[in-house]
């Protein structure tokens, strides 16, 4: 059975990432998702919405719209800013209590741990954390 994240669109990137076999593929995928998001702005990439324990610059802002969370963000490393967009897009149109509550444990099932160093695996963690910070403020 898939594991469920609480988000249709996480569930289908998890679903995607670890029903791939080659590493090198899961690879590529992040990098695609990378060069599709949108860049941030230098202005909007602020000491408050830096994510902490990267070795990349990461910055993610969460807004409410309408109850549900949107999301930006940026890095200057490419598979960084692909982690980041696989949150991005997973994470966004959720309302703030669904977010908090999406099972970090997801990052397993991708298998994005075999084409990862183990600083980048626990930047994907501190993004999470950070984004799941963020929609906990917003909530209040």
């Amino acid at each position: 059975m898939a594991t469920s994240t609480g988000s249709d669109a996480l569930d289908r990137m998890v679903e995607r990432l670890g029903g791939t076999a080659d590493p090198k593929r899961r690879y590529e995928y992040v990098l695609w998702l990378a060069k599709k998001l949108a860049p941030m702005p230098a202005e909007e990439q602020t000491e408050d919405i830096k994510v902490k324990g990267c070795v990349s610059q990461v910055f993610v802002r969460g807004a409410l719209d309408d109850g549900l969370m949107r999301w930006r963000g940026d890095s200057d490393a490419l598979i960084t800013k692909g982690l980041l967009a696989l949150l991005i897009q997973g994470l966004d149109g959720l309302t703030p209590s669904q977010v908090q509550a999406v099972d970090p444990a997801f990052i397993a099932a991708t298998g994005l741990q075999a084409s990862l160093t183990p600083s980048r695996a626990n930047g994907f963690l501190n993004i999470l954390l950070a984004m799941k910070d963020q929609a906990r403020q917003l909530e209040n």
